[in-house]
């Protein structure tokens, strides 16, 4: 019963609960996955195998990139997406580079979208979790730069890393005889587009449902998101961040590898 005086609930609710009449709630800690796309058969490199397992200073490539995101406490977990002959040689090499249960293989599709799409469905991700996408050749992106953009994710909803133009852009039309130039486009109005792209998962996995369902095949993943109507920010790139593509990509490559790493450090395996 309420004490004498007692105006009803506003002086009893502040009495402590029995522990049976509390409800306990436990916060949940939001999770970043990482997403490697690794299918891709990389035609333009014209070498004997996917340009993801070419060596860059004795390690693959796309163990360059696992080694980046895993050296980021906030990621979960890394899920690298891969043609189905070649999850054996990708599970091999995570499990002999010694990544453990941290990082995990699914199998890819013939379009990047495709492969990012599985991947998605296997994440065993809530909708404020973050989501992070990354070309597995572009093997020396860096901790700080994968940090800033999931900082930005927290904040925006969806983040990209962007380079500033350099060259003036020109807008042509393609005619049978060449390019004819349309407009000159300002470079303060235009970024090249890097990796990694990050979401929330909600957003981005809302988007990709609709494309698949509108038949739409994007750029990239930002392209699908801003095609929902969401705005994406831009985190500043780096040069050095490049996507291994051509054979002369290997060798610049190799350049900014041995820039960064003691010559005692590299080849540890």
């Amino acid at each position: 019963m309420p004490d004498r005086g007692c105006t009803g609930v506003l002086c009893c609710k502040y009495r402590p609960l029995r522990l049976s009449q509390a409800k306990l709630y436990t916060r949940r800690v939001m999770q970043v996955f990482a997403i490697l796309p690794a299918a891709g058969l990389g035609t333009r490199m014209a070498g004997p195998q996917p340009k993801q397992f070419l060596s860059l200073d004795g390690v693959p490539i796309l163990i360059h990139s696992l080694r980046a995101f895993a050296e980021v406490r906030r990621i979960s977990s890394i899920w690298v997406a891969a043609r189905k002959p070649e999850m054996e040689r990708v599970q091999a090499q995570v499990a002999d580079y010694g990544f453990g249960s941290r990082v995990h293989v699914v199998e890819g599709g013939d379009k990047r979208q495709e492969s990012v799409a599985h991947a998605l469905a296997a994440l065993p991700a809530e909708e404020d979790d973050i989501v992070l996408v990354h070309d597995a050749v572009r093997p020396l992106i860096d901790a700080a730069t994968i940090e800033r953009t999931i900082d930005a994710v927290i904040e925006y909803g969806a983040a990209i890393v962007g380079m500033p133009a350099v060259d003036t852009i020109k807008q042509v039309e393609r005619t049978a005889h060449g390019a004819l130039i349309t407009a000159t486009i300002p470079r303060e109005f235009i970024v090249l587009a890097q990796t990694p792209q990050g979401f929330r998962y909600g957003l981005i996995e809302s988007a990709f449902r609709e494309a698949m369902g509108d038949g739409f095949v994007g750029t990239d993943e930002a392209s699908v998101v801003e095609r929902a109507g969401h705005p994406v920010a831009v985190v500043p790139g780096s040069p050095v961040n490049l996507k291994i593509t051509q054979p002369g990509d290997l060798e610049l490559a190799e350049f900014y590898l041995r820039q960064r790493t003691p010559a005692g450090a590299r080849n540890l395996g």
